[in-house]
């Protein structure tokens, strides 16, 4: 018996979930499950693949905010 390919997926990074994207005839939408992922909520992605690389880079850029030294006014 063979399954249907799933239409939801949940996309983790480092552990945490940054949301779930669903397939539609597009592609896949995403859906923030945590604030620092609002910022993808409801765009569309090609792929699960790409919507996860997306998710990666949204966290990548606020760690690399969080280390970098404040600049003196």
């Amino acid at each position: 018996m063979s399954q249907a390919p799933s239409n939801a997926y949940i996309i983790e990074i480092h552990d945490r979930a940054a949301g779930i994207i669903t397939r539609d005839e597009r592609g896949f939408r995403f859906f923030s499950s945590e604030r620092l992922f609002d910022s993808l909520e409801g765009r569309q992605f090609r792929s699960a693949r790409d919507a996860e690389r997306a998710a990666r880079a949204v966290l990548s850029q606020r760690s690399r905010r969080a280390s970098s030294p404040l600049l003196a006014s």
